[in-house]
């Protein structure tokens, strides 16, 4: 008579989730964000996977939790396979749909830069599915079903990263308005136009340009820099421009350039690939047609 005993049970998918976020990320909350879930529903995750272990991975504190030996001891490892099973569900994807290609880009690099060089790509591979997902912060290529990301960042080496421009600011404005300028102080007369994410442009190029302690740039603080842009272009102000993406404005005459002074920052237009991309035909093409453009 065959024996047949019953096999023990391993933790549930949903509570080796939310321990390798909780872990990787330093807390619940965060790992919540991540997984768009309640930082309660981490929680009671969590403890499923350490009433399966029969000890705690977490310290809870009222500062928030701390891993304990145990729990750090094999995030590493957890981390890793959570990477290599997001991999293979991204080669799986891309060789069940190669002529579709996912991008995830900052908001104003997908409108200012991307966008505009889409139409030309689309002649090029008019076989190929282009989509684009506006992001704030870079995905993890490993993990999330994106081919491409396209945001600024310090530099970077490897084989998934491609450098495209370093990022260089200036203002811009409308040429009406450049007509009232003449010097940089004299940016102190007209309103400074500002993005939330980039806040640190203005005091940057001013520092570079009039030395330590130049003149505070005041004016509204826009959450979009596309819409710092249109206001740009309607006469409201002054801009702190991103050379990558007021270049086709500059061309044709729509934001004019009022001073020369230019300054590089410590970061780069940077194209990462998701490490099923390399050595597929219709990415590598369309890396090397964009990069080209």
């Amino acid at each position: 008579m065959p024996v047949s005993p019953p096999r023990p049970n391993g933790p549930p998918l949903n509570a080796l989730r939310a321990f390798e976020a909780a872990a990787r990320l330093g807390g619940f909350a965060r790992a919540a964000e991540e997984l768009c879930v309640t930082p309660g529903a981490v929680a009671q995750q969590v403890r499923i996977m350490e009433d399966w272990v029969g000890v705690a991975l977490f310290e809870r504190r009222s500062q928030g939790v701390k891993l304990t030996h145990v729990g750090e001891s094999v995030v590493a490892d957890f981390s890793n396979a959570f990477d290599c099973l997001g991999q293979a569900v991204q080669t799986l994807r891309t060789r069940a749909v190669p002529q579709e290609i996912r991008i995830a880009a900052l908001p104003a690099l997908a409108q200012f830069w991307l966008s505009p060089r889409l139409p030309e790509l689309r002649k090029l591979m008019p076989d190929t599915s282009i989509s684009i997902t506006a992001l704030e912060v870079p995905p993890n290529l490993k993990r999330e079903p994106y081919d491409f990301s396209l945001f600024l960042r310090p530099e970077e080496s490897g084989d998934t990263f491609r450098r495209i421009c370093q990022a260089r600011i200036f203002p811009v404005c409308a040429p009406a308005v450049a007509e009232k300028l003449e010097k940089p102080t004299d940016l102190q007369s007209v309103p400074c136009l500002q993005d939330a994410v980039w806040s640190s442009d203005w005091p940057c190029w001013l520092e570079e340009t009039l030395g330590v302690g130049a003149f505070i740039a005041r004016g509204p603080v826009h959450s979009l820099y596309g819409l710092a842009i249109q206001e740009t272009l309607a006469g409201a102000g002054v801009l702190m421009g991103h050379e990558a993406l007021v270049q086709s404005l500059l061309e044709v005459g729509s934001l004019v350039q009022p001073f020369e002074q230019i300054v590089a920052l410590d970061e780069f237009l940077t194209l990462e690939l998701s490490p099923s991309a390399l050595g597929n035909a219709p990415r590598e093409q369309f890396i090397e047609a964009l990069l080209e453009r």
